[in-house]
């Protein structure tokens, strides 16, 4: 059973989302709500919290009917991390247990460009943050301590079906990859009724 205040979180990124605004002003306003929900200490299902041996996991939490957006339990075991990656989309992370060390990077203005490091943040239980725009996305992502990481990540899109690009470290070289939810349904389906 989903924590009823899931529903709630929901509801709100539904009424932030539907009425519209530039991505600058619609991650400000859903950081702040799930800042709040984070403070709460809302109690997130066991199986959409466990680590995968073998890699990083994408669990879904609600992926809105319309595709609009999708609330994601991000999971990383100690020593995984993410491809440099991108979103194409907007986005907002916070963290639920652990810590996520991020590395962010200039997005390239073309294939093969160099990527240049912009940032560098270690992300404790608590902390939320605006992880990307369309125009400001590239980052690597990975576990920071000795315990798993539990992010809760919100995206303007289903983030499980996206296609998204990947970038090699060594030559800026483009490749295009999709997360693919790690189970279904959602954890919010156990709750509709």
């Amino acid at each position: 059973m989903a924590d009823p205040t899931l529903q709630q979180l929901i509801d709100e990124v539904e009424t932030i989302v539907a009425a519209g605004g530039t991505e600058e002003e619609i991650t400000a306003k859903v950081a702040g709500k799930l800042t709040g929900w984070l403070a709460e200490g809302p109690a997130i299902d066991a199986d959409y919290r466990r680590p995968d041996d073998d890699k990083y996991v994408l669990y879904p939490l609600h992926v809105d009917p319309e595709g609009r957006f999708s609330i994601a339990s991000a999971v990383w075991n100690v020593g995984q991390s993410t491809p440099i990656h991108g979103h194409e989309t907007w986005g907002v992370v916070g963290i639920y247990s652990g810590v996520e060390h991020e590395i962010a990077y200039a997005k390239p203005h073309s294939e093969g460009e160099q990527l240049v490091q912009v940032a560098e943040s270690d992300w404790s239980s608590g902390d939320v943050t605006v992880c990307c725009t369309t125009d400001d996305d590239v980052h690597w992502v990975a576990c920071g301590g000795d315990e798993p990481c539990v992010g809760v990540h919100i995206y303007g899109t289903d983030i499980g079906n996206w296609q998204r690009r990947a970038y090699d470290p060594d030559d800026g070289s483009v490749s295009w990859f999709s997360s693919k939810w790690s189970s279904w349904p959602p954890l919010s389906a156990s709750h509709s009724g």
